[in-house]
Protein backbone atom coordinates (compact mmCIF):
# COMPACT_ATOMS: atom_id res chain seq x y z
CA UNK A 1 0.00 0.00 0.00
CA UNK A 2 1.23 3.56 -0.80
CA UNK A 3 1.66 5.83 1.86
CA UNK A 4 -1.26 7.68 2.65
CA UNK A 5 -3.07 8.95 6.59
CA UNK A 6 -7.01 8.76 5.43
CA UNK A 7 -9.83 8.15 7.75
CA UNK A 8 -10.60 4.95 6.85
CA UNK A 9 -9.51 2.27 3.64
CA UNK A 10 -12.77 0.62 3.57
CA UNK A 11 -14.51 3.73 2.51
CA UNK A 12 -13.17 3.09 -1.21
CA UNK A 13 -15.99 1.30 -2.93
CA UNK A 14 -18.10 4.51 -1.96
CA UNK A 15 -15.71 6.94 -3.10
CA UNK A 16 -15.26 5.34 -6.25
CA UNK A 17 -19.17 5.43 -6.97
CA UNK A 18 -19.33 9.35 -6.26
CA UNK A 19 -16.29 9.67 -8.34
CA UNK A 20 -17.67 8.07 -11.10
CA UNK A 21 -21.17 10.02 -10.71
CA UNK A 22 -19.37 13.30 -10.59
CA UNK A 23 -16.98 12.36 -13.94
CA UNK A 24 -19.92 12.36 -15.77
CA UNK A 25 -20.31 16.10 -15.70
CA UNK A 26 -16.54 16.97 -16.42
CA UNK A 27 -16.56 16.16 -20.25
CA UNK A 28 -14.03 19.20 -21.02
CA UNK A 29 -11.63 17.75 -18.35
CA UNK A 30 -12.09 13.53 -19.65
CA UNK A 31 -11.06 15.29 -22.99
CA UNK A 32 -7.97 16.69 -21.70
CA UNK A 33 -7.41 13.16 -20.08
CA UNK A 34 -7.49 11.46 -23.25
CA UNK A 35 -4.96 13.75 -24.89
CA UNK A 36 -2.63 13.87 -21.69
CA UNK A 37 -2.87 9.89 -21.68
CA UNK A 38 -1.42 9.78 -25.35
CA UNK A 39 1.46 12.83 -25.05
CA UNK A 40 2.25 12.53 -21.11
CA UNK A 41 3.25 16.00 -20.98
CA UNK A 42 3.71 15.97 -17.32
CA UNK A 43 6.24 12.46 -17.41
CA UNK A 44 9.26 12.56 -15.41
CA UNK A 45 7.64 15.53 -12.98
CA UNK A 46 6.57 15.40 -9.44
CA UNK A 47 3.15 17.19 -7.94
CA UNK A 48 2.18 18.17 -4.86
CA UNK A 49 -1.58 19.49 -4.98
CA UNK A 50 -3.18 21.06 -1.40
CA UNK A 51 -6.99 21.28 -2.95
CA UNK A 52 -10.10 20.06 -1.06
CA UNK A 53 -10.38 16.33 -1.44
CA UNK A 54 -13.78 15.97 -3.02
CA UNK A 55 -14.90 13.99 -6.19
CA UNK A 56 -14.20 16.35 -8.66
CA UNK A 57 -10.50 16.32 -7.07
CA UNK A 58 -9.77 12.94 -7.70
CA UNK A 59 -11.13 13.58 -11.71
CA UNK A 60 -8.05 15.74 -11.90
CA UNK A 61 -6.28 13.76 -9.87
CA UNK A 62 -6.48 10.83 -12.83
CA UNK A 63 -6.12 13.83 -15.58
CA UNK A 64 -2.21 14.63 -14.07
CA UNK A 65 -1.36 11.19 -13.46
CA UNK A 66 -2.54 10.17 -17.35
CA UNK A 67 -0.16 13.32 -18.34
CA UNK A 68 2.73 11.20 -16.38
CA UNK A 69 2.94 12.70 -13.39
CA UNK A 70 4.01 11.63 -9.82
CA UNK A 71 1.03 13.13 -8.00
CA UNK A 72 0.53 13.65 -3.95
CA UNK A 73 -2.28 15.18 -2.72
CA UNK A 74 -3.35 16.73 0.76
CA UNK A 75 -6.39 18.69 2.01
CA UNK A 76 -6.54 22.57 2.01
CA UNK A 77 -8.74 22.50 4.85
CA UNK A 78 -9.10 21.29 7.48
CA UNK A 79 -13.17 19.88 7.47
CA UNK A 80 -13.25 20.19 3.28
CA UNK A 81 -12.52 15.86 2.87
CA UNK A 82 -14.73 13.86 1.74
CA UNK A 83 -13.36 10.57 3.24
CA UNK A 84 -14.63 8.22 0.94
CA UNK A 85 -13.17 9.86 -1.83
CA UNK A 86 -9.28 9.91 -0.42
CA UNK A 87 -9.90 6.28 0.49
CA UNK A 88 -10.50 5.58 -3.45
CA UNK A 89 -7.74 7.44 -4.75
CA UNK A 90 -5.32 5.83 -2.40
CA UNK A 91 -6.97 2.38 -3.03
CA UNK A 92 -8.09 2.70 -7.10
CA UNK A 93 -5.74 4.89 -8.21
CA UNK A 94 -2.60 4.72 -6.42
CA UNK A 95 -2.61 8.38 -4.70
CA UNK A 96 -0.70 9.34 -1.73
CA UNK A 97 -3.21 11.11 0.54
CA UNK A 98 -2.94 12.54 3.64
CA UNK A 99 -6.03 14.40 4.36
CA UNK A 100 -9.06 13.39 7.35
CA UNK A 101 -12.10 15.59 7.70
CA UNK A 102 -12.01 16.98 10.96
CA UNK A 103 -8.42 16.75 11.13
CA UNK A 104 -7.08 19.49 13.51
CA UNK A 105 -4.97 22.62 13.23
CA UNK A 106 -1.60 19.74 14.09
CA UNK A 107 -2.55 17.18 11.37
CA UNK A 108 -3.61 19.32 8.95
CA UNK A 109 -0.14 21.15 8.61
CA UNK A 110 1.34 17.28 9.01
CA UNK A 111 -0.69 16.16 6.00
CA UNK A 112 0.88 19.29 4.05
CA UNK A 113 4.47 18.51 4.66
CA UNK A 114 3.38 14.47 4.10
CA UNK A 115 2.74 15.70 0.71
CA UNK A 116 5.55 17.88 0.58
CA UNK A 117 7.66 14.74 1.05
CA UNK A 118 7.13 14.40 -2.56
CA UNK A 119 10.47 16.91 -3.20
CA UNK A 120 7.67 18.47 -6.17
CA UNK A 121 8.83 20.08 -8.82
CA UNK A 122 5.01 21.87 -9.72
CA UNK A 123 2.70 22.77 -6.61
CA UNK A 124 -1.00 23.35 -6.87
CA UNK A 125 -2.67 25.43 -4.08
CA UNK A 126 -5.88 25.74 -3.22
CA UNK A 127 -4.62 28.96 -0.71
CA UNK A 128 -1.37 29.30 -1.01
CA UNK A 129 -0.79 27.27 2.14
CA UNK A 130 1.98 24.95 0.20
CA UNK A 131 3.82 27.99 -1.23
CA UNK A 132 3.64 29.24 2.43
CA UNK A 133 5.16 26.60 4.60
CA UNK A 134 7.80 26.17 1.26
CA UNK A 135 8.94 29.80 1.59
CA UNK A 136 9.21 29.17 5.47
CA UNK A 137 9.68 26.20 6.73
CA UNK A 138 10.90 23.98 3.90
CA UNK A 139 13.48 26.10 1.82
CA UNK A 140 15.24 23.42 0.97
CA UNK A 141 12.74 22.37 -1.68
CA UNK A 142 12.73 25.54 -3.58
CA UNK A 143 15.70 24.13 -5.82
CA UNK A 144 13.29 21.23 -7.38
CA UNK A 145 10.16 23.64 -8.16
CA UNK A 146 9.68 25.17 -11.77
CA UNK A 147 6.56 26.27 -10.37
CA UNK A 148 2.96 26.01 -9.67
CA UNK A 149 -0.29 26.99 -10.06
CA UNK A 150 -2.92 28.36 -7.44
CA UNK A 151 -6.82 27.88 -7.64
CA UNK A 152 -8.48 30.55 -4.88
CA UNK A 153 -8.82 34.48 -4.70
CA UNK A 154 -7.38 34.43 -0.89
CA UNK A 155 -4.81 32.25 -2.30
CA UNK A 156 -3.96 34.47 -5.00
CA UNK A 157 -4.28 37.38 -3.33
CA UNK A 158 -1.61 35.94 -0.25
CA UNK A 159 0.73 35.18 -3.66
CA UNK A 160 0.58 38.78 -5.16
CA UNK A 161 1.80 40.01 -1.50
CA UNK A 162 4.72 37.59 -1.75
CA UNK A 163 5.66 38.49 -5.38
CA UNK A 164 5.26 42.60 -4.28
CA UNK A 165 7.44 42.10 -1.52
CA UNK A 166 10.29 40.00 -3.72
CA UNK A 167 10.25 37.14 -1.59
CA UNK A 168 8.08 34.86 -3.97
CA UNK A 169 10.76 32.00 -5.42
CA UNK A 170 9.33 30.53 -8.25
CA UNK A 171 6.39 31.45 -10.89
CA UNK A 172 2.81 30.98 -9.86
CA UNK A 173 -0.04 31.03 -12.34
CA UNK A 174 -3.33 31.93 -10.71
CA UNK A 175 -5.71 29.67 -11.99
CA UNK A 176 -8.46 32.04 -10.20
CA UNK A 177 -8.37 35.12 -12.87
CA UNK A 178 -9.36 32.70 -15.74
CA UNK A 179 -12.74 33.61 -16.70
CA UNK A 180 -13.86 30.07 -16.93
CA UNK A 181 -12.66 29.88 -13.07
CA UNK A 182 -14.11 32.61 -11.14
CA UNK A 183 -17.35 33.90 -14.00
CA UNK A 184 -18.40 30.00 -13.19
CA UNK A 185 -16.66 28.50 -10.07
CA UNK A 186 -17.09 31.52 -7.92
CA UNK A 187 -20.41 32.50 -8.90
CA UNK A 188 -22.78 29.80 -10.10
CA UNK A 189 -20.65 27.07 -8.03
CA UNK A 190 -20.49 29.04 -4.76
CA UNK A 191 -23.68 30.76 -4.98
CA UNK A 192 -25.58 26.69 -5.29
CA UNK A 193 -23.00 25.43 -2.98
CA UNK A 194 -22.84 27.60 -0.20
CA UNK A 195 -26.86 27.74 -0.22
CA UNK A 196 -26.73 23.76 -0.26
CA UNK A 197 -24.31 23.92 2.92
CA UNK A 198 -26.94 26.50 5.00
CA UNK A 199 -29.89 24.34 4.00
CA UNK A 200 -28.30 21.12 5.05
CA UNK A 201 -26.86 22.35 8.28
CA UNK A 202 -29.87 23.78 9.34
CA UNK A 203 -33.18 22.73 7.21
CA UNK A 204 -34.01 26.69 7.57
CA UNK A 205 -36.44 28.13 5.20
CA UNK A 206 -34.89 30.67 2.69
CA UNK A 207 -37.85 32.12 1.52
CA UNK A 208 -38.61 35.49 3.57
CA UNK A 209 -35.60 35.81 5.40
CA UNK A 210 -33.64 38.15 5.63
CA UNK A 211 -30.12 37.10 4.25
CA UNK A 212 -27.08 39.28 4.48
CA UNK A 213 -24.19 38.63 2.22
CA UNK A 214 -20.75 40.20 3.14
CA UNK A 215 -19.16 41.52 0.57
CA UNK A 216 -19.62 41.27 -3.31
CA UNK A 217 -17.01 40.24 -5.29
CA UNK A 218 -17.79 36.89 -7.78
CA UNK A 219 -18.48 34.93 -4.67
CA UNK A 220 -20.60 37.22 -3.12
CA UNK A 221 -22.34 37.35 -6.34
CA UNK A 222 -23.78 34.26 -6.92
CA UNK A 223 -24.12 33.82 -3.09
CA UNK A 224 -26.58 36.72 -3.44
CA UNK A 225 -28.21 35.56 -6.79
CA UNK A 226 -28.95 32.29 -5.57
CA UNK A 227 -30.45 33.54 -2.38
CA UNK A 228 -32.39 35.85 -4.04
CA UNK A 229 -33.81 33.01 -6.37
CA UNK A 230 -35.08 31.58 -2.94
CA UNK A 231 -37.21 34.68 -1.83
CA UNK A 232 -34.51 36.03 0.31
CA UNK A 233 -34.89 39.90 0.99
CA UNK A 234 -30.56 40.25 0.46
CA UNK A 235 -28.52 43.15 1.94
CA UNK A 236 -25.00 43.33 0.98
CA UNK A 237 -22.04 45.34 3.09
CA UNK A 238 -19.48 46.56 1.16
CA UNK A 239 -16.02 48.31 1.43
CA UNK A 240 -15.50 49.34 -1.92
CA UNK A 241 -18.33 52.09 -3.47
CA UNK A 242 -17.55 50.39 -7.22
CA UNK A 243 -18.84 47.12 -5.53
CA UNK A 244 -21.50 48.67 -2.86
CA UNK A 245 -22.74 50.83 -6.07
CA UNK A 246 -23.27 47.30 -7.85
CA UNK A 247 -25.03 45.72 -5.44
CA UNK A 248 -27.64 48.36 -5.39
CA UNK A 249 -28.36 48.72 -8.89
CA UNK A 250 -28.74 45.01 -8.83
CA UNK A 251 -31.41 45.94 -6.37
CA UNK A 252 -30.14 44.47 -2.69
CA UNK A 253 -29.85 46.68 0.00
CA UNK A 254 -26.75 48.11 0.56
CA UNK A 255 -25.60 49.07 4.60
CA UNK A 256 -22.70 48.67 7.38
CA UNK A 257 -22.57 45.43 9.00
CA UNK A 258 -23.03 46.90 11.92
CA UNK A 259 -26.64 48.21 10.99
CA UNK A 260 -27.01 44.97 8.79
CA UNK A 261 -26.32 42.85 11.95
CA UNK A 262 -29.63 44.13 14.12
CA UNK A 263 -31.84 42.79 11.56
CA UNK A 264 -30.63 40.06 9.37
CA UNK A 265 -31.31 36.35 10.08
CA UNK A 266 -29.19 34.43 8.24
CA UNK A 267 -25.14 36.00 7.58
CA UNK A 268 -22.73 35.06 5.01
CA UNK A 269 -19.00 36.77 4.63
CA UNK A 270 -17.26 35.62 1.51
CA UNK A 271 -14.75 38.64 1.50
CA UNK A 272 -11.20 37.15 2.21
CA UNK A 273 -10.60 39.61 4.86
CA UNK A 274 -10.43 39.24 8.81
CA UNK A 275 -12.76 40.64 11.40
CA UNK A 276 -15.92 40.70 9.01
CA UNK A 277 -18.25 40.23 11.56
CA UNK A 278 -17.40 41.34 14.54
CA UNK A 279 -17.69 41.64 18.46
CA UNK A 280 -20.00 44.72 18.04
CA UNK A 281 -22.16 42.58 15.44
CA UNK A 282 -22.88 39.23 18.15
CA UNK A 283 -24.33 42.28 20.42
CA UNK A 284 -26.63 43.76 17.67
CA UNK A 285 -27.84 40.50 16.24
CA UNK A 286 -31.34 39.04 16.97
CA UNK A 287 -32.02 35.74 18.92
CA UNK A 288 -31.97 33.15 16.48
CA UNK A 289 -29.46 34.39 13.59
CA UNK A 290 -27.47 32.62 11.91
CA UNK A 291 -23.99 32.78 10.43
CA UNK A 292 -21.80 31.14 8.43
CA UNK A 293 -18.02 31.58 6.10
CA UNK A 294 -17.94 30.73 2.40
CA UNK A 295 -14.58 32.35 2.25
CA UNK A 296 -11.33 30.50 2.18
CA UNK A 297 -10.06 30.70 6.02
CA UNK A 298 -11.72 30.80 8.86
CA UNK A 299 -10.99 34.33 9.97
CA UNK A 300 -14.06 36.17 8.42
CA UNK A 301 -16.34 35.57 11.62
CA UNK A 302 -14.47 36.85 15.41
CA UNK A 303 -15.15 33.38 16.56
CA UNK A 304 -12.47 33.48 19.52
CA UNK A 305 -14.07 36.89 20.58
CA UNK A 306 -18.18 34.61 20.31
CA UNK A 307 -16.54 31.95 22.13
CA UNK A 308 -15.50 35.02 25.19
CA UNK A 309 -18.88 36.46 24.80
CA UNK A 310 -20.97 33.31 25.37
CA UNK A 311 -21.77 32.17 29.03
CA UNK A 312 -22.74 28.82 26.75
CA UNK A 313 -22.10 26.72 24.00
CA UNK A 314 -23.44 23.82 22.59
CA UNK A 315 -23.85 21.73 19.46
CA UNK A 316 -27.01 21.24 18.92
CA UNK A 317 -26.99 20.14 15.29
CA UNK A 318 -24.21 18.52 13.28
CA UNK A 319 -22.20 21.62 12.01
CA UNK A 320 -24.52 24.02 14.01
CA UNK A 321 -23.05 25.66 17.02
CA UNK A 322 -25.47 27.30 19.71
CA UNK A 323 -23.84 30.36 21.80
CA UNK A 324 -25.76 31.80 24.28
CA UNK A 325 -25.32 35.36 24.97
CA UNK A 326 -25.22 36.43 28.52
CA UNK A 327 -28.76 38.50 28.11
CA UNK A 328 -30.19 35.02 26.86
CA UNK A 329 -30.26 35.94 23.22
CA UNK A 330 -29.07 32.66 21.31
CA UNK A 331 -26.93 32.56 17.92
CA UNK A 332 -25.88 29.87 15.31
CA UNK A 333 -22.66 29.77 14.35
CA UNK A 334 -22.08 27.01 11.34
CA UNK A 335 -19.74 25.15 10.12
CA UNK A 336 -16.80 25.93 12.81
CA UNK A 337 -16.29 29.27 10.34
CA UNK A 338 -15.11 27.49 7.61
CA UNK A 339 -16.32 26.97 4.06
CA UNK A 340 -19.85 26.10 4.78
CA UNK A 341 -20.02 24.77 1.24
CA UNK A 342 -17.79 22.07 2.10
CA UNK A 343 -18.00 21.38 5.69
CA UNK A 344 -22.10 20.51 5.66
CA UNK A 345 -22.25 20.01 1.61
CA UNK A 346 -20.19 18.77 -0.65
CA UNK A 347 -18.83 21.84 -2.44
CA UNK A 348 -19.42 23.19 -5.76
CA UNK A 349 -20.78 21.12 -8.17
CA UNK A 350 -18.57 18.86 -10.80
CA UNK A 351 -20.19 20.76 -13.91
CA UNK A 352 -18.63 24.00 -12.47
CA UNK A 353 -15.25 22.65 -11.46
CA UNK A 354 -14.94 20.26 -15.06
CA UNK A 355 -13.78 24.25 -16.48
CA UNK A 356 -11.73 25.43 -12.71
CA UNK A 357 -9.46 21.88 -12.98
CA UNK A 358 -9.42 21.67 -16.67
CA UNK A 359 -7.44 24.85 -16.48
CA UNK A 360 -5.43 23.34 -13.50
CA UNK A 361 -4.97 20.57 -15.92
CA UNK A 362 -4.00 22.93 -18.76
CA UNK A 363 -1.68 25.37 -16.68
CA UNK A 364 0.21 22.00 -15.01
CA UNK A 365 0.94 21.64 -18.92
CA UNK A 366 1.91 24.96 -19.80
CA UNK A 367 4.18 25.04 -16.52
CA UNK A 368 5.90 22.14 -17.90
CA UNK A 369 6.68 23.20 -21.26
CA UNK A 370 7.57 27.31 -20.61
CA UNK A 371 9.51 27.29 -17.05
CA UNK A 372 12.30 28.32 -18.28
CA UNK A 373 10.90 31.36 -20.09
CA UNK A 374 9.29 32.74 -16.70
CA UNK A 375 9.66 34.90 -13.92
CA UNK A 376 9.21 34.70 -10.09
CA UNK A 377 6.26 36.33 -10.22
CA UNK A 378 2.21 35.39 -10.40
CA UNK A 379 1.11 34.94 -13.85
CA UNK A 380 -2.45 35.36 -15.26
CA UNK A 381 -4.18 32.22 -17.46
CA UNK A 382 -3.13 32.38 -20.75
CA UNK A 383 -5.99 33.57 -22.99
CA UNK A 384 -5.75 30.74 -25.46
CA UNK A 385 -6.24 28.44 -22.53
CA UNK A 386 -9.25 30.34 -21.13
CA UNK A 387 -10.73 30.12 -24.64
CA UNK A 388 -9.98 26.55 -25.26
CA UNK A 389 -11.79 25.32 -21.97
CA UNK A 390 -14.78 27.67 -22.77
CA UNK A 391 -14.68 25.97 -26.13
CA UNK A 392 -14.65 22.84 -25.18
CA UNK A 393 -17.19 23.40 -22.77
CA UNK A 394 -19.61 24.72 -25.09
CA UNK A 395 -19.07 21.80 -27.56
CA UNK A 396 -19.80 19.58 -24.94
CA UNK A 397 -23.25 20.90 -24.35
CA UNK A 398 -24.14 20.67 -27.80
CA UNK A 399 -23.78 24.55 -28.57
CA UNK A 400 -22.39 26.19 -31.58
CA UNK A 401 -21.04 30.03 -31.73
CA UNK A 402 -21.16 32.69 -34.91
CA UNK A 403 -17.71 33.09 -35.88
CA UNK A 404 -16.10 36.05 -37.23
CA UNK A 405 -15.84 36.85 -41.31
CA UNK A 406 -13.03 37.96 -42.51
CA UNK A 407 -14.25 41.68 -43.39
CA UNK A 408 -15.38 41.47 -39.33
CA UNK A 409 -11.98 40.53 -38.26
CA UNK A 410 -10.69 43.28 -40.47
CA UNK A 411 -12.74 45.89 -39.12
CA UNK A 412 -11.83 45.07 -35.66
CA UNK A 413 -8.41 45.52 -36.45
CA UNK A 414 -8.59 48.61 -38.24
CA UNK A 415 -8.78 52.56 -36.95
CA UNK A 416 -10.02 53.64 -40.47
CA UNK A 417 -13.44 52.98 -40.47
CA UNK A 418 -16.23 55.71 -39.28
CA UNK A 419 -20.04 55.64 -39.52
Amino acid sequence: MIKHDIKDIKLAQKGKLRIEWAAKEMPVLQSITDRFRKEKPLKGLRLAACLHVTTETASLMETLKAGGADVYLCASNPLSTQDDVAASLVRNSGVPVFAIKGEDNKTYYQHIMDALSSKPNITMDDGADLVSVIHTKRKELLKNLIGGTEETTTGVIRLRAMAAKGVLEYPIIAVNDAYTKYMFDNRYGTGQSTLDGIIRATNRLIAGSVFVVAGYGWCSKGIAMRAKGMGAKIIVTEVDPLRGLEATMDGFDVMPMKEAAKIGDIFVTATGDIDVICKECFTLMKDGAIFCNSGHFNVEISIDELKKMAKARRMIRDFVEEFTMKNGRRIYLLGEGRLINLAAAEGHPSAVMDMSFANQALCAEYMAKNYRKLEKKVYSVPEKIDQDIARLKLKSMGIKIDALTPAQKKYLQSWEAGT
